[in-house]
């Protein structure tokens, strides 16, 4: 028995020391400096790659969300994340942005940096506990700020970015507990805070703290002045002028101060009291100094007024209603007798195939009437669509279109035409207040709805628009009706038209208005553009506008063109560096097709290129065309116009090609619409707008006093055009300074003679086509800066001297 207990114990003790050993192993391991190093640089990694999740969740966050739900959801989604740390960033930035915080989980980037440097290097940014507790506070007081903004503007699917699941729910509790008070009682939190977590105490007392160290060193002073034969020098130390005077003042007489600490040299302690009262004068004149420098400048725009460029053309008027034919009085299109008829038609259609309703109602549009069903339980929608072509010959229909379902509204939605039809008049609509109390940009009233709703959207969002139908179903009053809006809400210094016909008849008359609202290319004979080969120049000059205005965009720190334009308004950019107010340009194509025809890749290639990038700097595109077949609407085209139109086309296949779906070709004609702008289609009636009242409107605008020309868009060089030969012996007057600027920067570029010499682009051109012939700069490279042939500023006075 003995024997077996020595043994136990033994084999106790060799289990508790191995136990021993391995947590002593553990325990070393995590007290290894290595290990700390290790671990910091971790999450410093993880900090840079959060930053850089977080950064671009802003451009792939919406595309990538779909794919991570699917993740989540083991659906077996098999996309590629299209951020930039690919699908890890993609879950990061969904959970720190979207699920938690939103943007404020910036915040964990500081934290988590400051955390790694502190392990791995021993530095930190900031003390642990004071950052710990800030940052901890404006998440949640952040996240809870903008849930609450997003909750009162009902923006949640758009802008749920901002405040994250955790804000947005913070923000519902907040608004069901205290509803208006939510925001005062941010704010409040927000002033509780700062003040106990900052001494704001001392800094407001700071003149009370500096009086009283004044008083403590006449104390001090006074009996050292009783024992210092001297002492009448005392109360001249103290009381001296130069004390009184400002820092200017001082800083000009330092051999008086001097004379007077001198004057006491033999009194030790008055020296060593007179030291505080120096450094209390140089923290005045320290603390006036950093009031000087904390001081505000005056902005300029509100010295001399925000810049106004409707200035020049300031006695222009927009154009009135009464130009407008008046709307014809209203009139009951469909009777009463009409809807119960057609809703026993459609209960009873659907009934012989055995498909049960528990209810319907019906919404009575310019065009169609929609009846809105809700079918009973069990039915499949799939059996209801398939019923289109029967429901339309039992009401005796031209062509129904069924809705199924009806996005938000859980019913099934069949449109079905008038027998009478309301026409909508251009006036009916564009004195409607949501059109004229329209804060949008470009906003364009197009018609009013199936619910008889006026529908304004805005051009600028869309942000390019394509247009389709067969002939004669009302796709040119359509472009009227979008040229009338702009027309009646814009003033020709904030937007420009280029107009493009080949048809020649459809535009002309808007020839009224070139000196007002029309670009040109320089020297264009006519206004209008329906010359092939001129449509390919103008394409490509607003390539090399959308490129200057980008340089512009850059130089200013401008990610658009509403910000550099309100910077401009504010005076915040100089003219004289080549900075100018933009209008906003809309390039209108009545006919894509024949261009296409034509043309081929030199029309395609410009328009996929400013459709991909010219949004941002104001250049819009309105493409219109009566074939809309795929080697018209090519995929490169149709992939950068989010925005399409189609009126009444001949097919299914032309449906699909414009719109991606049917329903186009069930239309009923005369201005019958499907508006596709993402996912959504929405079923319109086109406003109608007579030639007559065209004319009438572009006479109004073109009796007015306009700018001296068109606005003149960039010179484009043709690389397939013939040499142009230029007489040297008629330089222009700024020939040799822009050499002498080519020749320092090393750069052949025509921006670069506009901006640093204040010259307009056109002519800025004309003087780089000298230089070339000059052979001071090589041949035209498209994008690319052209190549300096002269090295230095000798070979360059040489040749200007030769010129001579």
């Amino acid at each position: 028995m003995a024997v077996k207990r020595n043994l136990y114990k033994k084999k106790k003790s060799g289990g508790l020391g191995r136990l021993i050993q391995i947590s002593s192993a553990i325990a070393n391991f995590f007290q290894d400096k290595r290990f700390f190093v290790t671990l910091g640089l971790l999450m410093i990694g993880f900090a840079i790659a959060l930053l850089l999740s977080l950064i671009s969740y802003f451009s792939t966050g919406e595309a990538d969300q779909s794919l991570v739900e699917s993740w989540n959801n083991s659906s077996g989604s098999q996309g590629l994340a299209r951020n930039w740390l690919g699908r890890f960033g993609a879950v990061l930035s969904y959970y720190f942005m979207y699920r938690w915080f939103g943007i404020a989980s910036f915040l964990f980037v500081p934290i988590f940096l400051n955390a790694g440097l502190k392990l791995a290097f021993r530095r930190s940014l900031f003390t642990s506990w004071q950052s710990t507790k800030v940052f901890t506070f404006f998440l949640f007081w952040l996240s809870t700020s903008f849930g609450y903004l997003v909750l009162i503007t009902e923006t949640e699917s758009q802008y749920s970015f901002l405040c994250g699941a955790i804000g947005y729910s913070f923000a519902q509790g907040l608004h069901y507990f205290m509803g208006w008070a939510a925001p005062l009682f941010l704010l409040l939190c927000f002033v509780v805070f700062m003040v106990y977590s900052f001494d704001l105490e001392t800094l407001l007392h700071f003149r009370q703290k500096t009086q009283h160290t004044t008083q403590q060193i006449r104390d001090k002073a006074a009996p050292a002045a009783e024992k210092n034969p001297n002492s009448s020098n005392l109360s001249e130390v103290f009381n001296n002028p130069l004390q009184n005077k400002s820092p200017k003042t001082q800083k000009n007489t330092p051999n008086e101060a001097s004379t007077i600490i001198h004057q006491n040299n033999a009194a030790t302690p008055l020296e060593i009291e007179l030291k505080p009262s120096q450094e209390l004068a140089s923290a005045e004149e320290e603390e006036e100094k950093e009031e000087e420098a904390n001081t505000p400048e005056v902005p300029a725009y509100i010295r001399y007024g925000l810049y106004d460029p409707t200035l020049e053309l300031s006695s222009y008027k927009y154009p009135t209603v009464d130009l407008l034919d008046p709307p014809e009085v209203s009139k009951v299109r469909v009777t009463k007798e009409e809807l119960e008829q057609n809703k026993d038609k459609i209960v009873e259609t659907l009934s012989n195939f055995r498909i049960g309703i528990s209810s319907i109602k019906a919404t009575i549009g310019p065009t169609v009437t929609l009846y809105e069903i809700v079918p009973q339980a069990g039915v499949k929608i799939s059996r209801i669509k398939t019923l289109e072509d029967d429901i339309a010959l039992s009401l005796s229909a031209l062509g129904i279109r069924i809705i199924a379902p009806i996005p938000g509204r859980g019913t099934i939605g069949i449109e079905v035409p008038n027998k009478n039809r309301e026409i909508v008049r251009m006036s009916s609509i564009i004195t409607h207040e949501k059109f004229v109390h329209s804060d949008k940009a470009l906003p364009i009233v197009l018609g009013k709805t199936i619910s008889n709703e006026v529908f304004v959207t805005d051009l600028a969002k869309m942000p390019h628009l394509l247009m389709a139908g067969a002939t004669g179903q009302g796709k040119s009053v359509g472009l009227n009706v979008i040229l009338t809006s702009l027309l009646y809400k814009k003033h020709p210094a904030e937007l420009k038209f280029v107009l493009v016909d080949p048809k020649k008849v459809e535009l002309t008359l808007f020839n009224r208005i070139e000196r007002h609202f029309l670009a040109t290319l320089p020297n264009a004979e006519e206004p209008i553009i329906t010359d092939t080969r001129k449509v390919i120049h103008t394409l490509n000059s607003l390539c090399i506008e959308m490129d200057v205005r980008y340089n512009l965009l850059k130089e200013a720190g401008c990610r658009n063109i509403k910000e550099y334009n309100q910077k401009f308004r504010q005076r915040m950019l100089n003219p004289q560096e080549g900075h100018r107010f933009l209008p906003y340009i809309v390039l209108i194509i009545d006919e894509l097709a024949d261009l296409m025809m034509t043309a081929g890749k030199e029309v395609e290639t410009p328009i996929a290129r400013l459709a991909q990038l010219a949004r941002a700097i104001g250049i819009h595109l309105v493409v219109a065309t009566q074939r809309p077949s795929v080697n018209v609407i090519t995929g490169i085209i149709k992939a950068n116009f989010p925005a399409r139109l189609s009126f009444k086309v001949s097919s299914r296949v032309d449906s699909r090609t414009i719109l991606d779906c049917n329903g186009a070709e069930q239309l009923v004609g005369q201005g019958d619409m499907l508006l596709s702008n993402g996912s959504d289609v929405i079923r319109l009636q086109c406003a109608f707008i007579d030639t007559h009242e065209v004319e009438r409107i572009c006479e109004f605008i073109g009796e007015q006093r306009g700018y001296d020309t068109s606005y003149l868009l960039p010179e484009y060089e043709d690389e397939g055009a013939e040499t142009k030969t230029i007489d040297l012996n008629n330089r222009d007057a700024m020939f040799e300074e822009a050499a002498r600027l080519v020749v320092a920067h090393q750069q052949g570029s025509t921006s670069l003679i506009q901006r640093k010499l204040s010259l307009g682009y056109n002519r800025a051109g004309r003087i780089m086509d000298q230089l070339e012939a000059a052979g001071v700069v090589g041949p035209f490279e498209g994008s690319k800066a052209r190549k300096v042939l002269i090295q230095d500023q000798e070979a360059l006075e040489q040749l200007l001297k030769s010129l001579s």
